[in-house]
């Protein structure tokens, strides 16, 4: 019920009447405190267990790890899967599965591929998860020849590739706009008796969207309903964002009304790509009525939802109305993030308004927001377009003192400018070698 404070309490009453905690009682209280995030209380009573000379066993160690791993704190995890080890406690498939996953969440490949051999090493048999989330990260690199291999080593050891495995592997085939082999993909997973499920054709009907196949994505949509698979508000939300992708806003706005009417909730995600979707097709309109139907109805905005409303003002040259929004946010309880503030240094840069996009980066960080290497590289751009050189020589060398580097389109424009002499050459120093 993750009321942990009265696990406790119940622990130290047992204790009281001279029962003694075993690990298994305090294994269910690590595992608790790792459940509601408290990893790090859960570290120090993994301290005490150890001080108490219980029989540590591998599960223990394994909630702990999977719980760093999931805070993102893979290197904690690798040091106390080296810790285990040094006090003889074998790792598992499990212990593997978790830092191997921690390790790929983190683009850390070679030394998620180091753990794989020693599994093999050691003896330690790969399941079904472990192959997964092989699959799932080769396949978001692209690596779609070696997930084939990591198939053909999972028929041979006799694991079965399961929905995830299949769903990784139509995702990955369509990230790289490989429809016919994603459909491949799905028709193989039909025929090894695996019934693909909302995830599966959504991924599908995602890849043909990102295509610009809608009719491909449609017909998609019918045969997953003829199946009896009902349609999530994922797989809505793809296709409306979908058909405005083709230019097609009315057939969106028309899919929009019919979640409703299938008894479907739009979430933020569909306000969201509505919104955006009737700015970039300039139906403006209906981008304003959607906004105040949201404002009537109450529903839930946050910075993302208005960042969408402000950098669609911006896109069709109503800079007012955007600066009135950006302005407005302090009041609604919403702190501006950085792409916020791009999005409003980006449109005073392309209004001329070169002026007080400079003191919107002032005053970012007085705000508690940091510019990033986006916020610099359009600053600057907009300096350059504006003729004033000494000002974006000034936030390049800051930009680069702050680790942060030019973009290809920034060191082209200082490219020119040092061919035509206009810009000292030490200015060379600060672009990238490639520039």
């Amino acid at each position: 019920m993750g009321n942990i404070a009265g696990a406790v309490r119940l622990v130290e009453e047992m204790e009281n009447k001279g029962y003694e905690s075993d690990v298994i009682t305090c294994g269910t209280i690590v595992n608790g405190l790792c459940k509601i995030g408290q990893t790090g209380v859960a570290i120090r009573l993994l301290r005490k267990i150890e001080k108490r000379n219980f029989a540590q066993n591998v599960v223990l160690y394994n909630t702990v790890i999977d719980s760093l791993c999931k805070d993102k704190l893979v290197t904690e995890a690798l040091n106390l899967f080296s810790e285990m080890m040094s006090k003889g406690i074998q790792p598992d498939v499990v212990t593997y599965s978790c830092v191997i996953q921690g390790l790929c969440n983190f683009g850390r490949w070679r030394e998620a591929s180091t753990l794989l051999n020693e599994m093999v090493q050691r003896k330690v048999m790969l399941n079904v998860q472990t192959f997964n989330i092989l699959v799932d990260t080769l396949c978001k690199e692209g690596k779609l020849t070696e997930v084939k291999e990591v198939f053909d080593v999972m028929i041979q050891r006799g694991i079965e590739p399961n929905k995830v495995t299949y769903n990784s592997l139509i995702d990955g085939y369509c990230l790289q706009n490989q429809m016919d082999e994603a459909v491949k993909a799905f028709n193989m997973m039909v025929e090894k008796g695996c019934s693909p499920n909302v995830i599966s054709y959504s991924i599908l009907i995602n890849g043909y969207c990102k295509s610009k196949k809608i009719d491909e994505a449609m017909r998609i949509f019918h045969e997953m309903s003829n199946k009896g698979v009902i349609p999530n508000v994922v797989t809505y939300n793809t296709l409306i964002d979908g058909f405005f992708k083709v230019k097609r806003p009315q057939a969106a706005l028309e899919l929009f009304h019919k979640i409703q009417a299938c008894g479907q909730h739009p979430d933020s995600q569909t306000y969201n790509i509505l919104l955006d979707g009737f700015f970039k097709n300039r139906r403006i309109v209906e981008a304003m009525a959607l906004f105040q139907e949201m404002e009537e109805e109450k529903l839930d905005h946050n910075i993302v939802f208005y960042n969408t409303l402000i950098d669609g003002f911006c896109n069709v040259g109503e800079l007012t109305i955007a600066r009135e929004i950006f302005r407005g946010l302090f009041a609604k309880g919403l702190q501006p993030n950085v792409r916020t503030y791009n999005i409003m240094i980006n449109g005073f840069c392309k209004n001329e308004l070169i002026d007080e996009a400079v003191e919107l980066l002032e005053e970012m960080d007085s705000n508690g927001c940091s510019p990033d290497h986006h916020t610099y590289n359009i600053l600057i751009q907009g300096l350059l377009q504006h003729g004033d050189t000494t000002k974006a020589m000034k936030y390049l060398k800051m930009m680069v003192a702050k680790g942060f580097s030019a973009n290809a389109t920034t060191a082209a424009m200082f490219i020119d400018l040092l061919l035509s002499n206009q810009v000292d050459e030490n200015i060379r120093e600060l672009l990238p070698k490639s520039g």
